[in-house]
């Protein structure tokens, strides 16, 4: 747990939260004075938690999402533990509170549940809408295709590690630093370091090449897995690293040729990747 606390603001109110389990979670009574301008948003949430029983059961740890958490605080009375929610139950309270500033949430998650109707239904929407989301973010075309392909292959392998007796979300990411650290010399995590990255996504600040060569690394572990008939997290560890090490002798090779090498420091984090032009790495770690 990242205990950097860090701040929101709406309406000019700050909402603090914290980041956790690889998402942020909000202070409930920040949300609720917000939405509500209630002066005592802890009462306010306990009569909200008597009206509404589905609320009432995921506070006490039933229900199906996840219930709030208590995390430490710095305060003006000192460190404090406060009560907070991940996004999904945000999303859940708003929808309970009886508030005119609560309406365009409400408002908004009707829309997108909506629109999630229409790719379930036509999943070419889904695609489209990634897509369009990418552009308005600054990616070009060439690089949005990319991917976008490479959300596909990374589906299709999970669906096969699924088929072969993976099931953890532990089991799954050991398997995926397995053909990173094959295919790149470092782990997610470790590469996420080394471009200086912190809660984004990493495949969102890969350059052209190295959603290739990602690419190529789990889509040769699928390959291996089918023919192997791997079952079972070791053996599957194994064609991991065998996927991995066929994506990371081209790399090297390519890096021989080339004398440039493959994986680098650059972000997109301050300058969109249309205009930062990534075409040619710049020289990074082995």
């Amino acid at each position: 747990m990242d205990k950097d606390n860090a701040l929101v603001v709406f309406e000019d109110k700050n909402i603090r939260r914290i980041w956790h389990n690889d998402e942020w979670w909000f202070v409930i009574k920040d949300v609720v004075v917000v939405l509500t301008e209630s002066v005592n948003p802890v009462d306010y949430l306990k009569k909200l938690r008597k009206r509404d029983k589905f609320l009432s059961d995921v506070f006490k740890g039933g229900g199906q999402i996840d219930p709030p958490l208590g995390f430490e605080f710095n305060t003006a009375g000192g460190r404090q533990m406060l009560l907070c929610w991940n996004i999904i139950g945000m999303l859940r309270l708003i929808q309970s509170i009886p508030s005119k500033k609560a309406e365009p949430f409400k408002r908004w998650l009707a829309k997108v549940g909506y629109e999630r109707v229409q790719e379930i239904e036509n999943p070419e929407l889904a695609q489209k809408r990634m897509k369009e989301i990418y552009e308005q973010k600054g990616y070009s075309k060439g690089w949005i295709e990319k991917r976008v392909r490479g959300i596909a292959i990374r589906d299709e392998l999970t669906g096969e590690w699924a088929d072969r007796g993976i099931e953890t979300n532990r089991e799954f990411s050991i398997l995926t630093a397995e053909i990173s650290k094959a295919t790149f010399g470092m782990t997610p995590k470790e590469y996420k370091e080394f471009k200086e990255l912190k809660h984004q996504n990493l495949r969102d600040h890969m350059t052209d090449l190295e959603l290739i060569f990602n690419m190529l690394g789990e889509a040769s572990t699928t390959q291996i897995a089918r023919t192997a008939d791997a079952q079972g997290f070791d053996k599957n560890r194994t064609v991991a690293r065998k996927g991995g090490t066929i994506a990371g002798n081209a790399r090297k090779e390519l890096e021989l040729e080339s004398k440039e090498k493959i994986s680098t420091p650059d972000n997109y984090l301050n300058t969109p990747e249309k205009i930062k032009g990534l075409g040619k790495n710049k020289k990074g770690k082995d």
